[in-house]
């Protein structure tokens, strides 16, 4: 186990500490000075290891989203069946991305964009882009093995993350109380997506009902 340096170990516990703050209060009120208070650090040293509040926000921002998305991507790495693979990790990630916390987090970055593109910039990189690539290298994965056709497996990955969290998604954010979300109503929403993709992107009919060379008719 790598041991940790105490410089990176405190800059890790005050960007803990940041992150509630803006939770709490969002960018525009948080302070260095409150976040300074509350990790029991001066605001000198939150200047020296993070340069202003933009980059202790964007220090957050990094750390959040790549917890955000690193938490749905087990699944990818077993390299299991398509439809077991897809269909935990889409629960995986709706379950996540409705939650409370995620959602509030979202809020603040999307109303910091405007003001510091930077911030969505490594939000999305860290996260959405990320979580894209890794879903596109599975999916090429399995088109290899003949699990699946994904000529374009980006395209695929996009596709299939869109489905899966658009529309639910937003909703939650705009409209919280639109409706109510339940495990099961998560599962049910990710198990037709996956059935809509798989309905797209399974393998060719050749290779699903290819008759086995045994049983060929003779032409000798």
């Amino acid at each position: 186990m790598r041991r940790v340096p105490r410089g990176e170990k405190r800059r890790d516990e005050i960007a803990a500490v940041a992150e509630s703050v803006f939770l709490e209060l969002g960018f525009n009120d948080a302070t260095m000075q409150i976040v300074a208070s509350r990790a029991g650090a001066s605001k000198e040293t939150l200047y020296r290891h993070f340069g202003s509040k933009e980059g202790l926000f964007s220090e957050v921002v990094r750390g959040r989203s790549e917890r955000i998305y690193r938490s749905v991507e087990r699944e990818i790495g077993q390299r299991n069946d398509p439809r077991e693979v897809l269909r935990q990790l889409g629960f995986n990630l709706l379950n996540m991305l409705l939650n409370e916390d995620p959602l509030c987090f979202f809020r603040i970055v999307i109303a910091e964009v405007q003001r510091t593109p930077e911030l969505g910039r490594i939000f999305f990189e860290q996260g959405p882009h990320q979580l894209m690539k890794d879903v596109a290298a599975y999916l090429e994965y399995a088109t290899g093995e003949g699990l699946l056709n994904c000529s374009e497996p980006a395209l695929a990955a996009r596709l299939f993350l869109g489905s899966v969290v658009a529309n639910r998604h937003i909703i939650k954010l705009l409209v919280p109380d639109f409706e109510e979300i339940t495990e099961e109503v998560i599962r049910h929403h990710v198990d037709a997506a996956v059935s809509m993709f798989l309905a797209a992107y399974g393998p060719r009919a050749a290779q699903q009902h290819a008759v086995p060379a045994a049983l060929e008719p003779s032409h000798a």
